[in-house]
């Protein structure tokens, strides 16, 4: 019995500190607006007026560190609404660069 609940913690002490595949969080997380193919052609995207994330134009406006921050801490709009809620409590921070990284394969 001991052994069992020794392998059960071990298991889930390796799962907590397992990464999820960067493009598995995009799509989890950021497609909902931004659309899988990261064009942002979504109803919610639309609404908030989400940039096209594959516009290699666009994607120079930002640095990663930007990116970074905005996915750590979430973003605001002009009126001071939210715009994009924080990935903070869901994301560690390794994650969060993955995801950046991640973003930057999406430019055309």
């Amino acid at each position: 019995m001991k052994t069992l609940l020794a392998l059960t913690f071990s298991l889930a002490l390796a799962a907590s500190f397992a990464k999820a595949d960067p493009a598995e969080n995009y799509s989890h997380l950021c497609a909902s607006c931004h659309g899988k193919d990261g064009t942002g052609h979504t109803k919610p995207g639309k609404k908030l007026g989400v940039k096209d994330l594959t516009a290699a134009d666009y994607q120079k406006t930002f640095s990663d560190d930007d990116a970074f921050k905005a996915l750590k801490n979430g973003m605001k709009g002009e009126d001071g609404s939210n715009k994009m809620k924080s990935f903070s409590e869901k994301l560690s921070d390794d994650d969060i660069k993955a995801v950046v990284t991640y973003v930057r394969t999406l430019a055309k």
